[in-house]
């Protein structure tokens, strides 16, 4: 490898793309073309990047298999970051063991990484934490240590262990002074946001006050029975019943619940269940299966009565009973939610992602962009949808994945 080839590799593991291409910007052999590609995809052109990533792997031989790996794992890595989650997952596998097999365990510890990042995206986080727990961070260099340890951040985060979080934050922040990477010392202070924001709202006895992380893990942990409106579920310690199906029955419940400890009349139930302005004999009967029906899933955790003005939720055993919603109550949330970070989202991968038809996340992206929160560029495949992040939004309970209790 001749020296500018090693100046630029230089500068790239440095942060420094601009460095890196004022010596490789005019030559097309095959390391060239691989350095000018990542140089491309750090300033943020990710087609151009992509297309220099896929002519170096072209140009180099057949005995330069690690090359070629390291080009496939660059171009995954610029697929995660466009939110391509379609861009075929076993061709990453393929090159990490490639690399694995050839020696290079730096970067095939960052091609593990990289599948780590996306089964986050998609709510795998048991799958996760499996393909984590193959890496060994006291090998890695400060920069990928530092990204390692910010994976384990966002898996705590999101099973909400306030706990491990800080300790994997502050060893995501040593690594990252150790690395001197400006760019990677800004994402670390952006994940301690999650920290430090409001994540949902505490609504209990007509009254609502913000959550912190650590404050939503303790009520869970607690014997207070929630009706979380993040995760469509009521839950009591350990018992988790999901109406995340059953919209109307949830509907129904999260009503009574701010209505506690006394009764909702059953207008109220009928405008919040069925949205029914004028109700007639058919909505009060509806009312009355669909409230047999939400006794019948409650029946463990709490018992719901009839009273002479409508309905009222009695748990079984003394105890508080509360809504978890929110920081602010947005239609389309789960959307938003992985819109929040800032990335341009196409719709099947939004699709992918939330475990849902293309069609429905088409409506629910154009419902929102009628209302001026998203806006999209590009036409057909190459379209993509992006919003600027919304304060206090609550990211981490919105994402798709396994429940805390789980």
């Amino acid at each position: 490898m001749d020296s500018l080839i090693t100046a630029a590799a230089r500068a790239l593991a440095s942060g420094d793309p601009l460095g890196a291409l004022k010596r490789v910007a005019l030559r097309d052999d095959a390391p060239a073309l691989a350095l000018r590609g990542i140089a491309m995809a750090q300033l943020g052109d990710l087609v151009r990047a992509k297309d220099l990533l896929r002519k170096a792997a072209r140009a180099f031989g057949p005995k330069e298999a690690v090359a070629r790996a390291r080009c496939v794992v660059a171009e995954a890595e610029i697929a995660l970051v466009s939110r391509d989650l379609g861009w075929p997952a076993r061709e990453l596998d393929a090159a990490r063991t490639a690399l694995e097999a050839r020696g290079d365990r730096v970067n095939a510890a960052h091609a593990r990484h990289l599948e780590v990042r996306r089964l986050l995206l998609i709510g795998r986080l048991d799958e996760a934490e499996r393909a984590l727990g193959d890496i060994d961070p006291a090998a890695l260099p400060p920069a990928l240590r530092a990204a390692h340890e910010l994976v384990l951040f966002a898996i705590a985060v999101r099973r909400l262990r306030t706990k491990p979080a800080r300790e994997a934050l502050a060893r995501a922040r040593q690594a990252a002074n150790a690395a001197d990477i400006a760019a990677l010392t800004a994402e670390v202070e952006r994940a301690s946001l999650a920290l430090t924001a409001p994540m949902a709202r505490l609504i209990a006895r007509g009254e609502a006050r913000p959550l912190l992380l650590e404050e939503v893990e303790a009520l869970l942990a607690s014997d207070t029975l929630v009706v979380d409106a993040c995760r469509h579920v009521v839950r009591k310690a350990g018992t988790v019943i999901r109406l995340s199906t059953r919209p109307v029955l949830f509907a129904l419940a999260r009503a009574l619940a701010e209505g506690f400890p006394v009764d909702v009349a059953r207008n109220t139930l009928l405008a919040r269940a069925f949205r029914a302005k004028h109700a007639d004999e058919s909505h009060r009967a509806r009312l009355r299966v669909e409230i047999g029906r939400l006794r019948a899933e409650l029946k463990t955790l709490a018992d719901v009565s009839a009273t002479e003005q409508g309905f009222v939720l009695t748990p079984r055993q003394p105890c508080e009973i509360v809504v978890l919603a929110p920081p602010a109550d947005e239609a389309h949330a789960d959307v938003l939610a992985l819109l929040a970070d800032g990335e341009a989202w196409s719709s099947s991968a939004l699709a992918i992602a939330l475990d849902s038809s293309v069609r429905t996340v088409q409506r629910a992206l154009d419902a929102l962009a009628a209302g001026n929160k998203v806006q999209s560029f590009g036409r057909g495949r190459a379209r993509r949808w992006m919003t600027p992040p919304i304060p206090a939004f609550p990211t981490m309970l919105l994402l798709p994945g396994p429940l805390p209790s789980d």
